[in-house]
């Protein structure tokens, strides 16, 4: 019967670990807005790649209880209200200056997976008028993946994006990259945490980096030994 115990709490251990570490947050917003005008935003928990979209009451934890911000391209953080709707939650804001819009999500889920601590990240570029680059620095999230080139992106055109680990290159790590057409690929980035690759449809994108280490400490009044941080970028392909 112990034996039978052991393996049953392993099992369930292993199953909140594939659930959480399959899913993730991603934010669905246009890359192109207009001084002016209300843009929208929805922010999506699931499987990007198998176009799963969860509904609500089956989020992950406590990570319906994340915060959207919002950074306008003078750095000015602002905290978005959101709406829930069935498998997503909604907001909008109305940019005032032409630049570029950084969206952001960073959530540490108050349950951990066995004893592993989850944190879900996400962001995504908004461009108003005709920005000259993207200010990387105004997205604070730990762990992200940025474009440098604030332009719409085109089929068969080559994409080249960065990812980056508390403010260093996320060097020599797979990053994800899921089409709307079910398509999936990992790309390894290089020294400066760097990779690109050609869109072969049009549609969104979102990729998919992620750090997993040991590490020792309390959540929430429980023990962990390892962290695993998750952070997609959402981008348009026209």
């Amino acid at each position: 019967m112990k034996v039978l115990k052991t393996t049953l709490m392993a099992f369930l251990c292993l199953l909140v670990y594939t659930q959480a570490n399959a899913h993730a947050l991603w934010i669905e917003t246009a890359t192109l807005g207009k001084k002016g005008t209300s843009h929208d935003v929805k922010v999506y928990y699931g499987e990007f790649a198998l176009n799963e979209r969860d509904a609500l009451e089956k989020w992950y934890s406590d990570v319906k209880a994340f915060t959207l911000w919002l950074v306008a391209p003078d750095g000015t953080k602002t905290k978005l209200e959101t709406k829930a709707g069935d498998t997503y939650y909604t907001s909008s804001f109305t940019p005032e200056n032409d630049g570029i819009y950084t969206l952001m999500v960073s959530h540490e889920a108050a349950e951990l997976g066995g004893t592993t601590k989850y944190h879900f990240i996400s962001s995504a570029q908004v461009s108003v008028g005709k920005p000259a680059k993207v200010d990387a620095t105004l997205n604070t999230n730990s762990l992200k993946v940025y474009t440098a080139n604030p332009e719409v992106f085109g089929k068969s055109k080559s994409i080249k994006l960065y990812a980056q680990l508390n403010g260093q290159p996320l060097a020599n790590k797979v990053v994800n990259i899921a089409s709307p057409e079910g398509w999936s690929k990992g790309f390894t980035t290089d020294a400066e945490g760097a990779f690109e690759f050609v869109p072969l449809w049009s549609g969104r994108y979102v990729a998919e980096a992620e750090n997993y280490e040991k590490a020792a400490g309390t959540h929430n009044g429980k023990t962990f030994d390892a962290a695993w941080i998750g952070s997609t970028f959402s981008f348009e392909v026209k």
